[in-house]
C-alpha cells in the first residue's frame, strides 16, 4: 500500500534553490542583518568613536596632501590597513586599529596592494628620498611599477579651498576650530602639491608608532620608588 504523499512546504531550502530571484532576496536579507550586527555595536564603542592617542585633525597642508593621494589615483594600488597577521605586523608594523581613523572622511583602508601598504609608511624615509620616488618611480625603486607624477612639483597649492574643507569636515564631528580655519591659508604659502602630498605621507601612522615606543618605555621605567631590577637582584 502506498504512503500517501506529502504536500510540499511553501518554503523550503528546494524552493530557494530552484528560485533565482527568492535566494537573491534571501541573500540580501541574511547579508544585511549579519552585516548591521557587526557595523552597528561599532558605534557606541569608545574604541571606534573616539580618536586613538596622538591621532590629530590633519593640518591644512597635511589636508590638501590627502585629497591629492585620492585624487591621483594612490589609493586604487596602496592599502592603509595592517592585518592581524604576523606576516603583516612583521612587514609594516602593529596592525591598524580604527581609532586611528576617526578623522578620515572618507576612509582609506583600501584591499589592493600594487604597492606595499602605507598605513605606517610615515617618517621611514626622509621628504627627499620621496621627492626622487614621486618625480622618477625607478631611481628610488627599481623593479618599482608605479607610474611617475614629476609635474606635482610644479602645481602650487596656495589658492587651494582649504578653509571650505576643514569647514566641511567638521560638520561631520572633526574638531576644526575657527582660529586654526583662519590660519589654513597661509600654511600652504609657497607649497606645492609634491610638498602637501609628502606632508600627507609622512604623517602616516606616525602617532600610533610613538604612542607604542612611549609605552615601551614606560614599561622598561620602572616606578617612583622601585628599586630597578639589578638592584634588587642584588638585594
Amino acid at each position: 500500500m502506498s504512503q500517501p504523499q506529502s504536500k510540499p512546504r511553501f518554503f523550503s531550502h528546494q524552493t530557494l534553490e530552484r528560485n533565482i530571484g527568492l535566494m537573491i532576496i534571501a541573500s540580501i536579507l541574511v547579508v544585511s542583518f549579519a552585516g548591521l550586527v557587526q557595523i552597528v555595536p561599532l558605534f557606541f564603542q569608545h574604541s571606534t568613536t573616539n580618536a586613538a592617542p596622538g591621532v590629530k585633525p590633519y593640518e591644512a597642508l597635511t589636508l590638501i596632501g590627502r585629497d591629492i593621494y585620492i585624487r591621483e589615483g594612490c589609493v586604487g594600488c596602496h592599502s592603509q590597513q595592517v592585518r592581524m597577521l604576523q606576516s603583516e605586523v612583521q612587514r609594516y608594523g602593529a596592525y591598524s586599529l580604527s581609532s586611528e581613523s576617526v578623522f578620515d572622511h572618507p576612509f582609506l583602508w583600501g584591499s589592493k596592494r600594487t604597492g606595499p601598504d602605507l598605513a605606517r609608511v610615515g617618517e621611514r624615509y626622509t621628504d627627499e628620498w620621496h621627492r626622487i620616488h614621486l618625480r622618477d618611480p625607478r631611481a628610488a625603486v627599481p623593479e618599482s611599477n608605479m607610474p611617475a607624477y614629476p609635474w606635482l612639483q610644479h602645481a602650487s597649492v596656495a589658492q587651494a579651498d582649504v578653509q571650505d574643507r576643514m569647514r566641511a569636515l567638521r560638520r561631520l564631528g572633526v574638531p576644526y576650530d575657527d582660529a586654526t580655519i583662519e590660519a589654513a591659508p597661509a600654511a600652504l604659502a609657497g607649497k606645492t602639491e609634491e610638498d602637501a602630498l609628502i606632508a600627507y605621507l609622512q604623517g602616516l601612522g606616525v602617532a600610533a608608532r610613538r604612542q607604542a615606543a612611549a609605552a615601551a618605555a614606560a614599561a622598561a621605567t620602572p616606578a617612583a620608588g622601585t628599586p630597578a631590577a639589578g638592584t634588587a637582584a642584588k638585594e
